[in-house]
């Protein structure tokens, strides 16, 4: 019979030996062993387990180990070293790990999975205007280890911890969000996530049912519209004008979506603004048709030369409006933390959900940023990257104003990215092209339409790069549209 797997000592290395089987063990655990070396799962420098030991735990006598260890010393894959034990060698070259052929086709369990997009890759000392990716020049390193040594100074809780965040961190941000954006909540209308994509995933699941009906705007933000597709939803693309989302275009009564995704201080990716008179005609619509809004305010903390809009939940007064938030944008998007403010009701089920799958972000980093909150380092640091991305914003202004005939800047007094709108006849994918060629990476617009593109332009993401970086690069930027528009 064929015994389970058992597994070397010290290297979990599975081995199954058939004593059914014409090839005898030794030289079964021989090509095991040979074969775990030479794909890299035992890698060179490697101590293997002492005959004896390793016969011990495979339940076979000590020559079977021995005539293995010995044939494999013999063809150079082991070493002996003296009063240490026996080692995998070093200087053995390394050999291609064998992939199983795959048909063509999609396995069944694939075919429903809705296409995925990835950004391209950047090469390597490229100038990348890349899109909601904030700068760390403002926060001092000494900050930073002081707020994790608060945490690193005690042991973590043994317990997985509320399932909506944790408590500090939940009430820390409800005060921070009374008075930065309006918002009349407490920690239990509060839960934390892994992100704001992770935040939309949870009222989606929490809300939708297949072929669910949800507004989303068109252009709109690639991640939020896969999210909706990939949970089985159908998305109503609803257009944007320089004034947000056409609101008047939701349909009413059996019609009305269920959902309204929307980003209304920001808009992704144009940059427009959602006007006040829109955003009390949004919130009247979906009491009038039992709708929810999903309101993701991914950067409104970064506002130049202009007033803030009150967010559509500071107006709510029913419980209509579901608000995302985040730490990408204001910190680094590699602390992967968001937090969603919902109804009540609709907290309740999330928690559920979140029980059920255990889909909680990790004790150690809530803790970090309920401090980095309580100690004031979060409100100095967006004061200090307002200033700075105003002076970059400037930058990115002044050295395309000389082609403002050809491509106009919109977006502007918001966020941490532009809008370049080009005039019809440049092709924004062409200017892209070239610019690439120039080591200077520029996103073009028609990807984040899903229907046909009524415009044509260029994201540019500055936050994250030097003002050096940002002149050069819209240097080069400006002399091909002047160079494409002149074909």
């Amino acid at each position: 019979m064929m015994p389970g797997k058992k597994f070397a000592p010290s290297l979990d290395l599975p081995i199954m030996l058939d004593r059914t089987a014409p090839t005898s063990i030794y030289r079964q655990l021989c090509e095991q062993l040979r074969r775990a070396i030479l794909d890299g799962r035992v890698s060179g420098g490697t101590r293997l387990p002492s005959t004896r030991t390793l016969a011990q735990a495979l339940g076979v006598s000590r020559t079977v180990t021995s005539s293995a260890y010995d044939e494999l010393f013999a063809e150079g894959y082991l070493e002996g070293r003296h009063g240490s034990g026996t080692y995998v060698r070093t200087d053995l070259p390394p050999l291609p790990r064998q992939t199983p052929s795959l048909p063509n086709t999609l396995p069944r369990w694939l075919e429903k999975a809705p296409p995925l997009v990835y950004e391209a890759s950047i090469p390597p000392q490229a100038i990348a205007f890349r899109l909601g990716i904030p700068s760390l020049s403002s926060l001092p390193l000494r900050v930073w280890r002081e707020t994790w040594g608060t945490v690193t100074a005690r042991l973590p809780p043994n317990s997985h911890g509320p399932t909506d965040g944790d408590p500090t961190l939940r009430a820390e941000l409800a005060t921070y969000l009374g008075r930065s954006r309006g918002l009349a909540c407490t920690p239990e209308n509060i839960l934390i996530t892994a992100g704001a994509t992770h935040a939309l995933d949870l009222v989606v699941r929490a809300t939708l049912s297949v072929g669910d009906c949800v507004g989303m705007e068109e252009p709109g933000y690639p991640s939020a519209q896969q999210t909706v597709l990939a949970r089985g939803g159908r998305l109503l693309l609803v257009p944007v004008d320089e004034n947000g989302m056409q609101v008047e275009r939701l349909p009413h009564g059996p019609a009305a979506p269920l959902l309204v995704y929307t980003t209304p201080s920001h808009q992704y990716p144009l940059g427009t603004r959602l006007a006040v008179d829109r955003r009390l005609a949004l919130l009247a619509w979906a009491q009038a048709n039992d709708s929810l809004i999903i309101e993701d305010d991914y950067d409104s903390e970064f506002r130049f030369d202009a007033l803030p809009l009150p967010a559509l939940a500071s107006l709510d007064e029913v419980g209509r409006v579901a608000y995302i938030g985040t730490f990408s944008k204001v910190l680094t998007p590699a602390l992967r933390v968001g937090y969603l403010v919902a109804p009540p009701q609709l907290c309740e089920r999330i928690r559920q959900l979140t029980y059920l799958t255990d889909e909680q972000v990790s004790w150690p980093l809530q803790q970090m940023l309920a401090d980095f909150i309580a100690r004031g380092h979060l409100d100095r640091h967006i004061r200090h990257m307002r200033y700075q991305y105003a002076q970059k914003r400037r930058i990115v202004a002044q050295t395309l104003a000389p082609i403002a005939h050809l491509a106009r800047l919109r977006g502007l007094e918001a966020g941490l990215h532009v809008y370049l709108e080009l005039e019809a006849s440049i092709s924004a994918t062409r200017v892209a092209h070239l610019a690439r060629q120039r080591n200077v990476i520029v996103t073009p617009l028609d990807p984040y339409y899903l229907g046909p593109p009524d415009r044509s332009g260029l994201l540019l993401g500055y936050a994250s790069l030097e003002i050096p970086e940002i002149l050069q690069g819209m240097t080069v930027l400006r002399e091909i549209i002047a160079r494409v528009a002149d074909l």
